[in-house]
């Protein structure tokens, strides 16, 4: 216990030492949400979605305006004036936005794919929350070359792209919209259309909670209609504004239909098939709102053909690597499916990349599969059942999964999770996994702070009946700026192994406190913000002898106002091996061994909205039993709007007293896109390990939002000995086209 308290004073010590009003009560009230009113189109007008707002119905509407900046003067008038209007009908909600720039020719539009990073560009976002519950919403962007992209609001996304305090975007979702985008003399403006089937809603609500920010790169500017300070923001719909006055709509039947072809021609000379094979096959993606809140999915002979590959890693730790799902009927409503809040992958009891993949992420056919996600009166309900077929080499196996979330409070909640995997053969045992969660969080602590405490515990079945098969946790988080810190305790026993989850490691106890200071000069004209962390890691083994110990420190971190980044990283080191740990082929560290070390890092990356952007990595320490030494550096090139190209190369030096070696890895990414409606990308990887070359060529075109035909292309080479040297032989290739139409009713 004089550890865990002593652990507890090292990030409030931290704290008072930065920043010593931290410990003084505020009186900082929540501030107030704005309200703007929806004006009903009357039957004789016509709105033309072509990106100019200049039909005598949006001259009816009042305009959301008078946006604060969140960045880089806080709470400041932005410094460009934005004007967005809502509309409505029966059936869509329209919005319009003028984006007002005193020097238009400087406006940044690079990116025309959809759902594609706009942080190279000006932008536009809104947010929607159709329930009015402060948790839950739709995400949306566009940016002036007419690029869209979509999301769902998740407390449990990556909140990287907006810094949002531990509410971020959930991009996985696709929704049927449309958006326009017209240049002008004096900036930018926009359309918007976004049917009422492709979101759900309360028929009876008098109000939705909607938001709004706008993104001026050339000045690094951020700035919003309600929810500018930096503990707020825009994925956090408790700050958000009211929308008001609609009345009369409807999602229709709520049912859309989505059937698809796909065709593959594919050989693999590598693997002892070198005669090309062609196949085909069609398929049904069904979506029917059971409720307004409540939407039913089933996929019936499921294909993937369009999938983005994986990024290329060398893994030079002890456990297994975590990689994104990326498969769009997995995605779809994955929030519904979160468990707990813990900080990074080492806790998801649910992994849907379990689910149609091998471990070698090869795709199993899969016969059906059925979700049912939504709400239903204070619940939030994820329910999902897949059935993979049978192959030559294993079985095919059922899994279902079971997500119940009871809301309570403003933004707390108590849930439950239940999975099971049964593989269809005789004497096989099914495998289940059970496990409860809860929050307790507010943004009104002390005012207008947020704070959060959260737990859950997690029991496994066990095929030999072991015990220690379960794990629980905590974790108390104050995630606000300039100060931020958070402390999480866990344990999972020995025999922990969820049969549908990613497991990193099990048969430990982890006690990881940090903290997080951030300080802006006011009316600097090059520096932002200056920044410290601090990061504490004690894990050991079930019998508390410690294991690990890692110390994180950055005692500076440097961001400009232009964009461009510093930092400078110390991490010393305690390990104690568990086990043999083969780092590289026939290098092997033994069992029991003790090392101590210390890590020196410093990063650097330019402002990614320049035509040339650089970034590069340099850590140097030691590393176990010897020294490592790591280089890593990428470079982005946008010669004109549309073309994207992004070289990126990691290279690793190893000299440890078990035997010296090296990796490389190398990725190079080429995007052309067309229009807003057409792309190509391509993405060629190597790796030194795998010595497999690897590229995939994937063009979409979207005729209309829904209506997509893909072409994707794969070609994986090895490196083989050859006399005299080396040489590069296929190992397979495929050529796939899919074909998605969507019908709604």
């Amino acid at each position: 216990m004089r550890t865990f308290v002593s652990i507890l004073v090292v990030p409030i010590s931290f704290a008072a030492l930065l920043c010593p009003d931290l410990l003084i009560a505020q009186t900082n009230a929540p501030e107030p949400a704005r309200t703007i009113t929806a004006v009903r189109v009357s039957e004789t007008d016509v709105i033309r979605l072509d990106g100019v707002p200049d039909e005598p119905a949006w001259e009816r509407v009042q305009p959301a305006t008078d946006f604060l900046q969140r960045d880089p003067d806080n709470g400041a008038p932005a410094t460009e004036r934005t004007e967005v209007r809502v509309l409505y009908d029966a059936d869509r909600l329209l919005l319009s936005v003028i984006c007002h720039d005193s020097e238009p020719d400087r406006v940044l539009a690079n990116q025309m794919q959809r759902d594609r990073s706009f942080e190279t560009d000006d932008r536009f976002m809104w947010t929607i929350d159709t329930f009015l519950d402060g948790r839950t919403g739709y995400f949306f962007e566009i940016n002036p070359a007419g690029a869209m992209g979509d999301g769902l609001v998740d407390p449990g996304a990556d909140a990287g792209f907006s810094n949002d305090f531990g509410v971020g975007i959930n991009r996985s979702w696709d929704g049927i919209w449309m958006a326009r985008v017209r240049r002008t003399p004096t900036g930018w403006t926009a359309e918007m259309e976004i049917p009422f089937g492709t979101v759900n809603f309360d028929p009876n609500g008098t109000a939705w909670g909607i938001n709004f920010q706008r993104t001026v790169r050339r000045k690094n500017e951020d700035s919003l209609w309600n929810g500018h300070a930096r503990n707020q923001g825009l994925a956090r719909m408790t700050n958000a504004g009211r929308l008001e006055g609609m009345a009369g709509i409807s999602q229709g039947l709520g049912l859309d239909v989505k059937p698809y072809a796909v065709g593959n021609v594919a050989s693999a000379p590598g693997r002892g098939r070198p005669d090309a094979l062609s196949t085909g096959d069609i398929g049904l993606d069904a979506f029917y709102n059971v409720t307004p809140a409540l939407r039913a999915n089933v996929s019936i002979n499921t294909d993937f053909a369009e999938t983005e590959v994986d990024q290329r890693r060398v893994n030079l730790t002890r456990f297994p690597l975590f990689f994104e799902e990326k498969r769009d009927f997995f995605l779809e409503g994955s929030g519904f499916f979160d468990f707990s809040r813990e900080p990074d992958e080492a806790v998801v009891p649910f992994f849907s990349r379990r689910i149609g993949l091998d471990d070698r992420g090869i795709q199993q056919p899969i016969d059906v599969g059925a979700k049912l996600t939504g709400q239903q009166g204070a619940f939030d309900v994820g329910f999902l059942q897949v059935r993979t077929a049978d192959t030559d080499l294993q079985p095919g196996e059922d899994m279902s999964v079971v997500r119940l979330r009871r809301r309570a409070f403003e933004q707390s909640y108590v849930g439950a999770l239940y999975t099971r995997r049964s593989a269809r053969l005789a004497g096989d045992t099914d495998r289940h996994t059970a496990g409860l969660d809860f929050e307790l969080a507010t943004s009104k602590f002390r005012g207008n702070q947020n704070v959060e405490l959260s737990g859950f515990y997690l029991w496994t079945s066990s095929l030999e009946n072991a015990d220690d098969t379960s794990g629980y946790g905590f974790r108390l988080a104050y995630p606000n700026d300039p100060f931020s810190a958070e402390i999480a305790v866990r344990e999972l026993q020995p025999n922990y192994d969820p049969a549908i989850g990613f497991v990193e490691r099990r048969g430990y106890k982890r006690i990881a406190p940090t903290a997080e200071y951030s300080w802006r000069p006011r009316s600097n004209p090059w520096l932002r913000s200056l920044g410290w962390e601090v990061e504490l890691d004690f894990i050991s083994d079930s019998e508390n002898r410690l294991l690990t110990r890692e110390l994180s420190f950055t005692p500076l971190e440097i961001n400009f106002e232009d964009g461009s980044r510093v930092a400078f990283d110390v991490t010393p080191t305690y390990e104690r091996l568990e086990e043999d740990f083969e780092i590289y082929d026939d290098i092997v560290l033994p069992e029991g061994g003790v090392y101590e070390f210390t890590e020196y890092q410093i990063q650097a990356s330019s402002a990614d909205h320049r035509m040339i952007a650089v970034g590069g990595n340099l850590s140097t320490g030691g590393f176990f039993s010897g020294h490592r030494t790591e280089y890593s550096a990428e470079i982005g090139f946008r010669p004109r709007r549309g073309i994207a190209l992004m070289l990126e190369a990691e290279h690793n030096v190893l000299d440890l007293a078990e035997g010296s070696f090296d990796t490389d890895v190398f990725r190079m990414r080429a995007d052309t896109q067309f229009s807003p409606w057409v792309s190509v990308a391509n993405n060629l990887q190597f790796d030194t390990v795998s010595r497999l070359l690897g590229w995939q060529m994937r063009l979409r075109w979207i005729r209309r939002p829904g209506n997509d035909l893909y072409v994707v292309y794969t070609h994986n080479w090895n490196e083989l000995p050859d006399i005299g040297g080396r040489r590069i032989a296929t190992l397979d290739n495929r050529l796939a086209t899919k074909l998605v139409y969507t019908f709604r009713f």
